[in-house]
Protein backbone atom coordinates (compact mmCIF):
# COMPACT_ATOMS: atom_id res chain seq x y z
CA UNK A 1 0.00 0.00 0.00
CA UNK A 2 1.70 3.28 -0.91
CA UNK A 3 1.03 6.06 1.19
CA UNK A 4 0.67 9.63 -0.28
CA UNK A 5 3.77 12.08 0.72
CA UNK A 6 1.89 14.72 2.00
CA UNK A 7 -1.56 15.35 4.50
CA UNK A 8 -3.79 18.37 3.97
CA UNK A 9 -3.86 19.74 7.43
CA UNK A 10 -6.34 22.97 8.28
CA UNK A 11 -4.63 24.33 4.85
CA UNK A 12 -1.26 23.81 4.99
CA UNK A 13 1.11 20.82 3.99
CA UNK A 14 2.52 18.21 5.93
CA UNK A 15 4.55 15.26 5.71
CA UNK A 16 2.63 11.95 6.00
CA UNK A 17 5.17 10.83 9.02
CA UNK A 18 4.37 14.89 10.68
CA UNK A 19 0.58 14.70 10.50
CA UNK A 20 0.23 14.03 14.43
CA UNK A 21 -2.61 15.18 17.00
CA UNK A 22 -1.74 15.33 20.80
CA UNK A 23 -3.11 12.49 23.09
CA UNK A 24 -5.12 14.99 24.68
CA UNK A 25 -7.32 15.59 21.73
CA UNK A 26 -10.86 15.51 22.44
CA UNK A 27 -11.58 13.16 19.37
CA UNK A 28 -8.90 10.36 20.68
CA UNK A 29 -11.01 9.95 24.05
CA UNK A 30 -14.53 9.87 22.46
CA UNK A 31 -14.26 9.64 18.96
CA UNK A 32 -15.54 12.72 18.53
CA UNK A 33 -14.67 13.10 14.94
CA UNK A 34 -16.42 12.81 10.70
CA UNK A 35 -15.29 11.36 8.20
CA UNK A 36 -15.56 10.18 4.38
CA UNK A 37 -14.24 7.51 2.25
CA UNK A 38 -13.81 8.61 -1.50
CA UNK A 39 -11.85 6.90 -4.23
CA UNK A 40 -9.81 7.93 -7.04
CA UNK A 41 -9.72 6.51 -10.96
CA UNK A 42 -7.29 5.68 -13.19
CA UNK A 43 -9.13 6.04 -16.29
CA UNK A 44 -7.77 6.88 -20.15
CA UNK A 45 -8.62 10.86 -19.16
CA UNK A 46 -6.61 11.12 -16.27
CA UNK A 47 -7.31 10.61 -12.65
CA UNK A 48 -10.76 10.80 -11.74
CA UNK A 49 -12.57 11.28 -8.66
CA UNK A 50 -15.68 9.51 -7.54
CA UNK A 51 -18.88 11.18 -6.35
CA UNK A 52 -17.27 13.82 -5.01
CA UNK A 53 -19.46 16.55 -4.12
CA UNK A 54 -22.13 13.91 -2.77
CA UNK A 55 -19.08 13.09 -0.48
CA UNK A 56 -17.55 16.70 0.92
CA UNK A 57 -21.46 17.59 1.37
CA UNK A 58 -21.93 14.59 3.71
CA UNK A 59 -19.27 15.40 5.75
CA UNK A 60 -20.39 18.74 5.98
CA UNK A 61 -23.87 16.95 7.45
CA UNK A 62 -21.95 14.85 9.48
CA UNK A 63 -20.55 17.52 11.11
CA UNK A 64 -23.87 19.06 11.54
CA UNK A 65 -25.31 16.21 13.16
CA UNK A 66 -22.36 15.63 15.50
CA UNK A 67 -22.42 19.44 16.61
CA UNK A 68 -18.75 20.07 15.06
CA UNK A 69 -17.99 23.68 14.06
CA UNK A 70 -16.66 23.12 10.81
CA UNK A 71 -15.80 25.84 8.95
CA UNK A 72 -15.37 24.53 5.29
CA UNK A 73 -17.72 24.38 3.00
CA UNK A 74 -18.16 21.52 0.77
CA UNK A 75 -16.32 23.51 -2.59
CA UNK A 76 -13.49 23.95 0.20
CA UNK A 77 -13.02 20.77 0.74
CA UNK A 78 -13.55 19.72 -3.22
CA UNK A 79 -10.55 21.98 -3.86
CA UNK A 80 -8.56 20.35 -1.26
CA UNK A 81 -9.18 17.15 -2.31
CA UNK A 82 -7.82 17.81 -5.76
CA UNK A 83 -5.57 19.24 -4.43
CA UNK A 84 -4.38 16.51 -2.40
CA UNK A 85 -4.21 13.90 -5.24
CA UNK A 86 -2.41 16.13 -7.75
CA UNK A 87 0.40 16.74 -5.11
CA UNK A 88 0.41 13.06 -3.83
CA UNK A 89 0.82 12.00 -8.14
CA UNK A 90 -1.77 8.97 -7.41
CA UNK A 91 -2.90 7.56 -10.73
CA UNK A 92 -5.85 5.83 -8.47
CA UNK A 93 -6.60 6.11 -4.83
CA UNK A 94 -8.25 6.42 -1.67
CA UNK A 95 -8.83 9.45 -0.05
CA UNK A 96 -9.48 9.36 3.69
CA UNK A 97 -11.12 13.37 4.48
CA UNK A 98 -11.78 13.98 8.49
CA UNK A 99 -12.59 16.34 10.67
CA UNK A 100 -12.26 16.38 14.55
CA UNK A 101 -12.79 17.86 18.20
CA UNK A 102 -8.43 18.16 18.92
CA UNK A 103 -7.03 19.88 21.78
CA UNK A 104 -8.73 22.81 23.97
CA UNK A 105 -9.76 23.81 27.45
CA UNK A 106 -12.47 20.93 27.53
CA UNK A 107 -11.75 17.49 28.60
CA UNK A 108 -15.02 16.61 28.95
CA UNK A 109 -18.12 15.49 26.88
CA UNK A 110 -19.30 19.31 26.18
CA UNK A 111 -16.14 20.13 24.02
CA UNK A 112 -17.53 22.44 21.32
CA UNK A 113 -15.02 24.97 22.35
CA UNK A 114 -12.26 22.77 21.42
CA UNK A 115 -9.67 23.23 18.10
CA UNK A 116 -11.64 21.64 14.94
CA UNK A 117 -9.24 20.72 12.48
CA UNK A 118 -9.79 18.95 9.13
CA UNK A 119 -7.15 16.30 7.40
CA UNK A 120 -7.16 14.96 3.85
CA UNK A 121 -4.77 11.70 3.16
CA UNK A 122 -4.65 9.56 0.24
CA UNK A 123 -3.29 6.19 -0.37
CA UNK A 124 -3.04 3.79 -2.91
CA UNK A 125 -5.33 0.78 -2.11
CA UNK A 126 -7.50 -2.30 -4.17
CA UNK A 127 -10.51 -3.75 -3.50
CA UNK A 128 -10.93 -3.80 0.25
CA UNK A 129 -12.92 -6.99 0.37
CA UNK A 130 -10.24 -8.52 -1.68
CA UNK A 131 -9.91 -8.44 -5.81
CA UNK A 132 -10.65 -12.64 -5.37
CA UNK A 133 -13.78 -11.40 -3.82
CA UNK A 134 -14.63 -8.73 -5.78
CA UNK A 135 -14.71 -11.10 -8.71
CA UNK A 136 -16.13 -14.68 -7.16
CA UNK A 137 -17.76 -13.40 -4.10
CA UNK A 138 -17.28 -13.32 -0.48
CA UNK A 139 -18.59 -15.27 2.78
CA UNK A 140 -20.40 -13.27 5.28
CA UNK A 141 -22.09 -14.15 8.42
CA UNK A 142 -25.20 -12.13 10.24
CA UNK A 143 -23.04 -10.46 13.17
CA UNK A 144 -24.29 -11.59 16.86
CA UNK A 145 -23.78 -7.76 17.60
CA UNK A 146 -26.92 -5.69 16.55
CA UNK A 147 -26.15 -2.11 14.56
CA UNK A 148 -26.41 -0.03 17.13
CA UNK A 149 -25.66 3.38 16.01
CA UNK A 150 -28.01 6.51 17.70
CA UNK A 151 -27.23 9.35 14.61
CA UNK A 152 -26.44 6.30 11.26
CA UNK A 153 -27.10 9.60 8.89
CA UNK A 154 -24.10 10.80 10.36
CA UNK A 155 -20.60 9.13 9.35
CA UNK A 156 -18.95 10.09 12.89
CA UNK A 157 -16.03 8.06 13.96
CA UNK A 158 -17.19 7.12 17.61
CA UNK A 159 -20.56 4.97 15.50
CA UNK A 160 -17.56 2.61 14.05
CA UNK A 161 -16.72 1.06 16.92
CA UNK A 162 -19.86 -1.46 16.51
CA UNK A 163 -18.92 -1.68 13.09
CA UNK A 164 -15.16 -2.63 14.07
CA UNK A 165 -16.61 -5.55 16.31
CA UNK A 166 -18.69 -6.64 13.60
CA UNK A 167 -16.10 -6.89 11.19
CA UNK A 168 -13.16 -8.74 13.76
CA UNK A 169 -16.35 -11.18 15.52
CA UNK A 170 -16.79 -12.16 10.83
CA UNK A 171 -12.93 -12.69 11.13
CA UNK A 172 -12.65 -14.84 14.02
CA UNK A 173 -14.80 -17.08 13.01
CA UNK A 174 -13.33 -17.73 9.37
CA UNK A 175 -15.71 -15.23 7.52
CA UNK A 176 -14.91 -12.24 4.78
CA UNK A 177 -17.43 -9.85 6.63
CA UNK A 178 -20.33 -9.41 8.64
CA UNK A 179 -23.77 -8.50 8.22
CA UNK A 180 -25.80 -6.78 11.32
CA UNK A 181 -29.41 -7.17 12.22
CA UNK A 182 -31.00 -3.72 13.31
CA UNK A 183 -32.55 -3.62 16.94
CA UNK A 184 -35.90 -5.19 15.51
CA UNK A 185 -33.89 -7.71 14.07
CA UNK A 186 -34.17 -6.97 10.07
CA UNK A 187 -30.76 -6.36 7.91
CA UNK A 188 -29.24 -3.42 8.43
CA UNK A 189 -25.72 -2.84 6.55
CA UNK A 190 -22.73 -4.40 6.58
CA UNK A 191 -19.48 -3.81 8.80
CA UNK A 192 -19.15 -1.28 6.27
CA UNK A 193 -21.04 -1.83 3.40
CA UNK A 194 -24.67 -1.35 2.48
CA UNK A 195 -26.84 -4.41 1.44
CA UNK A 196 -28.65 -5.37 -1.67
CA UNK A 197 -30.64 -8.53 -2.68
CA UNK A 198 -32.31 -9.67 -5.77
CA UNK A 199 -35.30 -11.79 -5.43
CA UNK A 200 -37.30 -13.12 -8.56
CA UNK A 201 -35.56 -10.17 -10.63
CA UNK A 202 -36.69 -7.52 -8.06
CA UNK A 203 -33.92 -5.61 -6.31
CA UNK A 204 -33.98 -4.82 -2.41
CA UNK A 205 -32.28 -2.91 0.03
CA UNK A 206 -32.78 -1.58 3.48
CA UNK A 207 -34.45 1.76 3.80
CA UNK A 208 -33.42 4.45 6.38
CA UNK A 209 -35.31 3.46 8.98
CA UNK A 210 -33.15 0.34 9.32
CA UNK A 211 -30.17 2.29 10.86
CA UNK A 212 -28.34 2.11 7.63
CA UNK A 213 -25.75 5.19 6.79
CA UNK A 214 -27.12 6.20 2.84
CA UNK A 215 -24.20 5.23 1.16
CA UNK A 216 -23.07 7.13 -1.94
CA UNK A 217 -22.53 3.88 -3.84
CA UNK A 218 -25.63 2.65 -2.26
CA UNK A 219 -27.22 5.73 -4.28
CA UNK A 220 -25.21 4.67 -7.10
CA UNK A 221 -26.44 1.13 -7.81
CA UNK A 222 -30.00 2.28 -7.14
CA UNK A 223 -29.67 4.93 -10.21
CA UNK A 224 -27.57 2.18 -12.21
CA UNK A 225 -29.90 -0.16 -11.54
CA UNK A 226 -32.45 2.40 -13.05
CA UNK A 227 -31.13 2.74 -16.03
CA UNK A 228 -31.04 -0.70 -16.46
CA UNK A 229 -34.90 -1.17 -15.99
CA UNK A 230 -34.43 -3.02 -12.66
CA UNK A 231 -37.24 -1.90 -9.74
CA UNK A 232 -35.68 -1.42 -6.39
CA UNK A 233 -38.01 -1.49 -3.27
CA UNK A 234 -36.81 0.02 0.29
CA UNK A 235 -38.06 -2.36 2.80
CA UNK A 236 -37.48 -3.42 6.24
CA UNK A 237 -35.64 -7.45 4.97
CA UNK A 238 -35.64 -10.17 7.06
CA UNK A 239 -32.46 -12.15 7.94
CA UNK A 240 -34.14 -15.76 6.16
CA UNK A 241 -33.95 -13.55 2.82
CA UNK A 242 -30.25 -13.93 2.88
CA UNK A 243 -30.70 -17.66 2.79
CA UNK A 244 -33.24 -17.59 -0.07
CA UNK A 245 -32.23 -15.02 -1.98
CA UNK A 246 -31.27 -15.26 -5.78
CA UNK A 247 -28.40 -12.92 -5.26
CA UNK A 248 -26.74 -10.93 -2.41
CA UNK A 249 -24.14 -7.98 -2.81
CA UNK A 250 -22.59 -5.17 -0.38
CA UNK A 251 -22.00 -1.71 -1.64
CA UNK A 252 -19.32 1.30 -0.24
CA UNK A 253 -16.75 3.16 -1.30
CA UNK A 254 -13.83 0.86 -0.23
CA UNK A 255 -16.00 -2.67 -1.41
CA UNK A 256 -17.25 -0.57 -4.44
CA UNK A 257 -19.95 -3.96 -5.46
CA UNK A 258 -18.92 -6.60 -4.01
CA UNK A 259 -20.77 -10.82 -4.64
CA UNK A 260 -21.57 -12.47 -1.77
CA UNK A 261 -21.94 -16.08 -2.49
CA UNK A 262 -23.07 -17.62 1.26
CA UNK A 263 -24.04 -16.43 4.52
CA UNK A 264 -24.06 -18.29 7.46
CA UNK A 265 -22.31 -20.43 5.14
CA UNK A 266 -26.08 -21.49 3.28
CA UNK A 267 -25.07 -20.78 -0.39
CA UNK A 268 -26.72 -17.62 -2.06
CA UNK A 269 -28.28 -18.86 -5.12
CA UNK A 270 -25.64 -20.49 -7.00
CA UNK A 271 -22.70 -20.08 -4.96
CA UNK A 272 -21.41 -17.15 -7.33
CA UNK A 273 -21.76 -13.56 -8.63
CA UNK A 274 -25.23 -13.50 -10.37
CA UNK A 275 -26.04 -11.91 -13.80
CA UNK A 276 -27.10 -8.87 -12.20
CA UNK A 277 -24.89 -8.45 -9.62
CA UNK A 278 -22.39 -9.04 -12.71
CA UNK A 279 -24.40 -6.60 -14.74
CA UNK A 280 -24.33 -4.11 -11.69
CA UNK A 281 -20.09 -4.47 -11.90
CA UNK A 282 -19.91 -4.04 -14.97
CA UNK A 283 -22.04 -0.74 -15.50
CA UNK A 284 -20.20 0.72 -12.61
CA UNK A 285 -16.58 0.22 -13.55
CA UNK A 286 -17.05 1.03 -17.42
CA UNK A 287 -17.83 4.46 -15.35
CA UNK A 288 -14.99 4.35 -13.38
CA UNK A 289 -12.61 2.92 -15.51
CA UNK A 290 -13.73 6.52 -17.67
CA UNK A 291 -15.03 3.50 -20.81
CA UNK A 292 -18.15 4.43 -20.35
CA UNK A 293 -20.18 7.26 -20.75
CA UNK A 294 -20.53 9.44 -17.60
CA UNK A 295 -24.40 10.10 -18.33
CA UNK A 296 -24.71 11.04 -14.68
CA UNK A 297 -21.78 13.84 -14.43
CA UNK A 298 -20.29 11.31 -11.22
CA UNK A 299 -16.05 11.84 -12.24
CA UNK A 300 -14.23 14.87 -11.44
CA UNK A 301 -10.87 14.87 -13.04
CA UNK A 302 -7.96 16.02 -11.47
Amino acid sequence: MKLGDWVWRNGEWVKWEDATVHVSAHALHYGSSVFEGIRAYQTDKGTAILRLRPHTQRLVNSCKIARIGLELTAEDLDNAILETVRRNAHPACYIRPLTFRSTGPAFGLNARNNKIETIIMTWEWGAYLGEEGLKNGIDAQVSSYRRMVPMPMGKIGGQYVNSSIISMEASDNGFTEGIALDLQGHVSEGAGENIFVVHNNMLYTPGAGSSILLGVTRDSVIQLAADMGLQVRYETIAREMLYVADEVFMTGTAAEITPIRSVDRVKVGEGKPGPITKALQDSFFAVTSGKAEDTHGWLTYV
